[in-house]
């Protein structure tokens, strides 16, 4: 038998899904509004056939399918499982019903609680191992769903409210940001298999070294980054690099994703709606392009992975995730910060690094179909650390990498500055 701890975990996670979609309209479900945001019936989909697919058909027996169709439809990437339904397309899916899906859910449910309590089953390591798998990958959605929704909600006229807050707040008082530098010398990164869960990704552990640098205490923040777009920083080609000029020049981007300027005041799009900029707020939905191109004008640049990594080991993962439910980053603590700590270096915003995602030294993708889940993307992309404030934070690790095409700006992704000392 699964341990209980576990297949309370399974439940709850399970559960946090499907309440992260309660303040949703039936109409809210089938939004997809650019290609890289899903509909939330997909999401809810997707995730289940991950349990359905990887542990329930190979490992339950007799065990039979809810619908052959949505093998087809809610498979994600995973070309070793099977063919795929056009990503572009998944907000034209209006059949299976949501209902359908919300029993589909039910079904997969039901039959993973079995399968999770059967004794002695011969499979029962690898039966754990996917399922923790599966629930990460849950909660991966589970901030996709809500970055998602953000956006296809920003694109209605009419600006919902995901949740309510206290709008036109006063901006808080900013903490002076000081540098702290990081341990010159030899280092090691990555994931040791006896920590506990980790991708595959995050391993192997290696060395890497760390050259004299220090890193700011602080995240940049809207204020920041105001002054950066007052002194014509989307106007400096000798800011940017090469591509990200022409991505900035071709789409005519001027500010950071869901800006707004009303009269001589800026305004945001938030979950909670449209709401006056919060200068001392971190600033979040920046592509690669931007924050190094924002880096360039500080005379500073953006950390490697490493850098973030090493300067984390000695703090605790606490910060602003989903569980706050603030599903916005904050300002940080008015108190000043204790001499050499960091502040919102986990929530608030993942923050981007110079680091290409690459394999580490003697990485291993996992075997079968699951190998398919981070190794091929390892190309045109960069790594970021850190969490979200729409992040799980059980989810959140050191050594954990998330990545993003340079790009992308519908992640809440912001920045933290480095200089070489």
């Amino acid at each position: 038998m699964i341990p209980k701890q576990a297949q309370d975990k399974y439940h709850t996670v399970r559960q946090v899904s499907l309440q992260l979609c309660e303040p949703l309209q039936h109409e809210d479900y089938n939004l997809q509004c650019m290609e890289d945001a899903s509909p939330p019936k997909w999401h809810l989909a997707h995730t289940t056939w991950f349990f359905e697919q990887f542990i329930l058909l190979p490992y339950k027996k007799d065990y039979k399918v809810f619908s052959e169709s949505f093998h087809f439809l809610f498979n994600s990437y995973y070309e070793t499982a099977g063919s795929l339904y056009p990503r572009p397309k998944r907000g034209l899916i209006a059949r299976p019903s949501l209902d359908a899906v919300l029993r589909y859910r039910t079904y997969v449910d039901d039959h993973m609680k079995e399968l999770l309590q059967v004794g002695n089953h011969p499979n029962a390591q690898k039966i754990g191992a996917i399922t923790e798998i599966g629930l990460h990958h849950e909660q991966q959605h589970q901030e996709l769903l809500l970055t998602d929704t953000k956006y296809n909600f920003f694109c209605q006229y009419e600006k919902p409210e995901y949740q309510s807050a206290s709008k036109d707040k006063k901006n808080s008082q900013s903490p002076k940001p000081v540098w702290i530098e990081v341990e010159e010398g030899v280092h090691q990164v990555g994931h040791d298999a006896k920590s506990g869960f980790a991708y595959d990704n995050e391993s192997a552990p290696h060395k890497v070294y760390i050259n004299p640098v220090s890193l700011s205490s602080h995240l940049s923040t809207n204020g920041d980054f105001a002054e950066f777009i007052d002194a014509g920083g989307y106007q400096r080609v000798e800011l940017w690099l090469s591509e990200g000029w022409s991505f900035i020049k071709q789409n005519n981007i001027e500010h950071p994703l869901y800006w707004q300027k009303i009269g001589e005041d800026w305004y945001e799009f938030t979950l909670s709606g449209l709401c006056l900029l919060d200068l001392n707020a971190p600033v979040c939905h920046l592509s690669y392009f931007e924050a190094d191109a924002f880096a360039n004008w500080k005379n500073c640049r953006l950390p490697t992975e490493f850098e973030w990594e090493v300067a984390s080991k000695e703090l605790s993962i606490t910060g602003n995730f989903l569980e706050t439910h603030n599903l916005h980053p904050q300002p940080a603590p008015a108190q000043p910060t204790a001499s050499g700590s960091f502040a919102q270096i986990f929530g608030d915003v993942w923050e981007w690094t110079q680091s290409s995602y690459a394999p580490y030294p003697n990485f291993k993708s996992l075997l079968g179909s699951l190998g398919e889940y981070n190794g091929k993307f390892m190309c045109n992309q960069y790594t970021l650390r850190g969490g979200s404030c729409v992040t799980p934070e059980s989810h959140i690790r050191k050594t954990y990498r998330n990545f993003f095409s340079p790009h992308s700006r519908w992640q809440f992704t912001g920045i933290r500055l480095a200089k070489d000392d």
